[in-house]
C-alpha cells in the first residue's frame, strides 16, 4: 500500500483544489447556509463538476464513464472535506450509482448510469430509519401486490434527498429487524402517489429528507438486485461511500489544523505567539500524529476498494477502519482547533465553526465510530 497518491490521482488532486479554491471556497458553503438553499448545494457548481469528468471517474467505459477505479475518488472528497464543497457526489455517484452498476439490471443500468455520469438525474440511497445507521434495523415493508410491491413505512437522514430525481430504498420483503435475509432494494421514482419527501434541517445545513411512504406502489422491475438478499451488494457500495466520507473527514481536518497552526503563529499573548507556548506544542504534534495515522487508513480503504484479491469481509474491515480513524482524527482536530482559537473559536465570524458542523454530521453519515468499532470485531 502507497500513503501517497500516483501521478494520475495527484494531477486529479491539483485540479480539484485549483477548482474548489476557485468555484467553491469555504465562503460559498457559507452564503448556501445564509440564503437556505432549498439544495443544499449549488446547481451550476455540480454542472462543472460533472463536465470535469468526476461523476464519470469510476463507472465503465461502456456507461460514459472513465474506469478510473473507485481510488481515484479519494483525492476529490479530500479536497471536498477542504473546502467543505457540497455536492451530490457522494450520494448521486458513489453510493446510487454503484448500486446499479453492482447490482442493477441491462434495463436499469442503461436507463439510470448515463444520465447519473451526464449529471441529468440524481439518485438518493434511503436506507435508515432510526437515529443511528443501521441497516439491519430497516422495517420498511414491501408487500407483493399485483404488477408489482406496496411499500409502508419512513426513512429518515437520506443524503440529498431534497429534489433527487428516485430513490433507492432498502426494504424487508421478508424476516424481521436485524435480520440480514429479506432485505430488498427498490427504485422509487420521485412523485410516486403516496411519497411524501419532507427536508430536514442538519447542522451542516447539507440537503437531507425525510421520506414518508404511505402505500406506494411501484412495479416488480423496480427491484434492483436479488429478492431479499439485497445487503451484500448494499454493503459493498456503502463501503465506497464510507470511504469516501473518511476521505473528506481527512481533508477538512487537514485543513482545520492547518489554520489552527496559522493561528498559534500569529496570535500573541504575553509579548510572544501562544504558539512558542510548550504545551499547546504539545497538543498540536499529538493533532499531526492522529491525521498522519488517519491518511494511512484512508490510503489503506481507498486501495482496498478496487483490490481484487481482497475478498468483501476484508474490505468492509479496512473500509471500516478508515472511517472510523478518519473520524476520531477529525473529531480531536475540530474539539481542539475551538479551543486553542479561544472565544473567538465558537463564533460564527470564523470558519472553524463551519468545518466542526460538517465533520460532526460526516462522522454520524454511514455509520459512527461505535458503529465502525463493533463492525470492524464482528468482521475480524
Amino acid at each position: 500500500m502507497s500513503l501517497i497518491f500516483n501521478e494520475e490521482q495527484r494531477l486529479l488532486a491539483d485540479t480539484a483544489r485549483e477548482f474548489l479554491a476557485a468555484r467553491s471556497p469555504v465562503a460559498a458553503q457559507r452564503r448556501l447556509r445564509d440564503e437556505r438553499a432549498p439544495l443544499g448545494f449549488d446547481p451550476a457548481l455540480w454542472s462543472e463538476m460533472v463536465e470535469l469528468g468526476w461523476s464519470a471517474i469510476p463507472f465503465p467505459e461502456a456507461f460514459g464513464g472513465l474506469d478510473f477505479g473507485c481510488q481515484s475518488l479519494g483525492p476529490l472528497f479530500e479536497q471536498i472535506g477542504r473546502n467543505l464543497s457540497a455536492s451530490p457526489l457522494l450520494s448521486s455517484v458513489v453510493l446510487g450509482g454503484s448500486l446499479l452498476q453492482l447490482t442493477g439490471s441491462a434495463e436499469q443500468q442503461e436507463r439510470w448510469l448515463p444520465a447519473l455520469i451526464g449529471g441529468d438525474k440524481r439518485l438518493a440511497l434511503a436506507i435508515d430509519e432510526g437515529a443511528r445507521h443501521d441497516p439491519l434495523a430497516s422495517e420498511l415493508r414491501a408487500e407483493r401486490c399485483e404488477g408489482g410491491w406496496r411499500l409502508s413505512g419512513a426513512k429518515l437522514f437520506v443524503v440529498d434527498g431534497a429534489g433527487a430525481d428516485a430513490y433507492l430504498v432498502l426494504a424487508r420483503t421478508a424476516g424481521q429487524r436485524g435480520e440480514a435475509h429479506g432485505l430488498s432494494l427498490l427504485l422509487v421514482e420521485a412523485g410516486a402517489p403516496g411519497l411524501t419527501v419532507s427536508p430536514a434541517a442538519l447542522i451542516d445545513s447539507r440537503n437531507c429528507a425525510r421520506l414518508q411512504f404511505d402505500g406506494v406502489l411501484v412495479g416488480a422491475d423496480a427491484l434492483v438486485g436479488e429478492l431479499d438478499n439485497g445487503l451484500p451488494a448494499l454493503e459493498t457500495a456503502l463501503d465506497r461511500g464510507r470511504v469516501c466520507l473518511a476521505a473528506e473527514l481527512l481533508g477538512a481536518a487537514q485543513q482545520l489544523f492547518e489554520t489552527t497552526l496559522d493561528y498559534l503563529k500569529t496570535r500573541v499573548q504575553f509579548d510572544a505567539p501562544i504558539g512558542s507556548f510548550q504545551a499547546l506544542q504539545h497538543r498540536a504534534a499529538r493533532l499531526y500524529v492522529e491525521l498522519a495515522l488517519a491518511r494511512s487508513a484512508v490510503m489503506a480503504g481507498l486501495a482496498a476498494l478496487d483490490d481484487a484479491s481482497l475478498d468483501a469481509a476484508e474490505r468492509g474491515r479496512l473500509a471500516s477502519l478508515a472511517k472510523w480513524k478518519a473520524g476520531i482524527a477529525a473529531d480531536k482536530v475540530s474539539n481542539e482547533a475551538v479551543q486553542m482559537h479561544g472565544g473567538i473559536g465558537v463564533t460564527d465570524e470564523l470558519d472553524v465553526g463551519l468545518y466542526l458542523k460538517r465533520i460532526r454530521v460526516a462522522q454520524a453519515c454511514l455509520g459512527d465510530s461505535d458503529y465502525h468499532c463493533q463492525r470492524y470485531g464482528a468482521q475480524a
